[in-house]
């Protein structure tokens, strides 16, 4: 893994130039997904169409476009001159990476139940922006970042640490709500209770959006800011999106619900 990085880069200082432009790009591209996401939503799930390209097992999908994230990181850790893994706030927030990683890929696919086949296009480019953002965020971690030595208990890593496991345990216990919604043979949509969507319709995203926000907190850098605000707009709009099917879908909706932002949004 070494010897491909040293091929594709001539020194660190270019590779660590590259990493910040990929940051910046990604804020870039976050702004143009705003903008296109104001006309249409993202094409996958009960929103998917056939203009986006064959549908591919959900499944399948989900474990695939997942995998790299998981994938690449791995060999940037076990098999690169890994830096700075011996330092402990990178140690943490490489951790916080891999448990969301770890759950994303290898346990939330198997229990899907049900659920809509994804267009190849939300799969293709998924897959990509994992493989993307997986070396974007460990590159940097395990090889550049570098904090005070103090950094774990400055007011920023602890306030992001608890804000990425909120978001965390939010996350996984709203996608657990979602899975339950239908019993055994019964199809069609329901109206999600429980959790945080007794406040929001899109719960899993607030967790989700949290998860990350506070990673960035923690992480203190342009690549993980730059990851936490594409994340943002894009499960944003989702949540709007859905919560905007479901009054429509609904009458017996629960009209206090906001769409993300308990009690405001």
């Amino acid at each position: 893994m070494d010897a491909l990085l040293s091929r594709l880069f001539s020194s660190e200082e270019e590779e660590l130039y590259i990493l910040d432009c990929m940051a910046y790009s990604m804020v870039f591209m976050a702004a143009c997904t705003f903008v296109t996401l104001l006309f249409e939503n993202v094409p996958y799930g009960r929103y998917a169409t056939s203009k986006y390209g064959f549908p591919v097992n959900v499944k399948f999908a989900w474990f695939v476009q997942e995998m790299p994230a998981f994938l690449v990181p791995l060999c940037l850790v076990v098999w690169t001159s890994s830096a700075k893994t011996s330092l402990l706030p990178n140690q943490l927030l490489i951790a916080m990476y891999f448990c969301h990683y770890v759950q994303r890929s290898l346990i939330y696919p198997f229990l899907i139940r049900g659920g809509k086949s994804t267009p190849f296009i939300s799969f293709a480019l998924a897959f990509v922006f994992c493989i993307y953002n997986g070396y974007m965020q460990i590159r940097y971690l395990s090889h550049y970042a570098e904090y005070p030595a103090d950094w774990v208990t400055h007011p920023c890593f602890i306030t992001g640490s608890v804000l990425w496991l909120v978001g965390w345990l939010v996350n996984v216990h709203s996608d657990h709500i979602l899975r339950n919604l239908r019993k055994p043979r019964e199809t069609g949509y329901k109206i999600p209770k429980g959790g945080m969507f007794e406040y929001v319709s899109g719960a899993n995203f607030l967790g989700e959006i949290t998860e990350w926000a506070g990673f960035a907190l923690a992480g203190h850098s342009v690549h993980s800011s730059a990851f936490a605000i594409f994340t943002t707009v894009v499960l944003a709009s989702r949540a709007v999106a859905h919560h905007k099917w479901y009054l429509a879908k609904f009458e017996d909706y629960p009209k206090t619900r906001k769409a993300l932002i308990p009690f405001l949004f």
